[in-house]
């Protein structure tokens, strides 16, 4: 029997990966460097200093990570604060009927924790969650374990006693390496991610329900 749920944000929660795309697309280009939404893809599920680093590398940028990080952050915050954005479909009542039923819910998310808490604020979702932890605040972001590993101390459940939901191959790959069983959401807008770690896998939030989990 499973005690804990743990969530990614990012293409789960919030369907925000296109916001992502064109901010992010609109930085690099504003540095002078052109880039296309495909080439953004392979970074879904990263951290922001782990993506910035890679580009900085591969593209010579002379601005910093961290002046980099800030305008793409600021951006992003005054776009989500001023839009009608939703959480995805099944997501309010996915979260309602885990609750119900004394699951520990969890969140664990690549971006910064400004932007997480603006997100749950914004759909009235904090009071739910047991726990919330950034990418940036553990050791080494998606694809490694650590903020799987991290969420499951905060709840005070064993990873084998842990569901993931996951929109993208880094995240599945470091739920499975923290020991965790998960579910994969196929979700067109963040791109063409490989879910085949995925226990399971669905095309739209309302297919999982607390009987589905503990079939898993």
């Amino acid at each position: 029997m499973f005690k804990a749920f743990i969530f990614d944000m990012d293409g789960v929660i919030i369907d925000s990966e296109p916001l992502h795309f064109r901010v992010d697309e609109q930085v690099i280009t504003s540095f002078g460097v052109a880039i296309a939404k495909e080439q953004l893809e392979e970074f879904v599920g990263m951290t922001n200093p782990a993506m910035w680093a890679l580009l900085k590398e591969r593209y010579g940028m002379s601005q910093t990570i961290e002046e980099m990080i800030a305008i793409q952050l600021e951006m992003k915050l005054a776009y989500l604060l001023h839009s009608d954005e939703q959480p995805i479909a099944g997501i309010r009542e996915l979260i309602a009927d885990l609750h119900s039923k004394g699951m520990k819910i969890g969140l664990a998310s690549s971006s910064p924790r400004s932007f997480i808490e603006a997100v749950l604020s914004k759909f009235n979702l904090t009071s739910y969650f047991d726990c919330m932890i950034s990418g940036e605040e553990v050791e080494h972001g998606k694809p490694a374990p650590d903020i799987y590993i991290k969420a499951a101390e905060m709840l005070g459940i064993d990873a084998r006693e842990c569901v993931v939901l996951e929109d993208s191959k880094h995240g599945l790959t470091a739920a499975h390496a923290a020991g965790m069983t998960c579910i994969g959401f196929r979700n067109l807008n963040s791109g063409n991610q490989d879910l085949s770690q995925a226990d399971h896998i669905v095309n739209a939030i309302s297919e999982i329900d607390y009987s589905l989990i503990n079939r898993l």
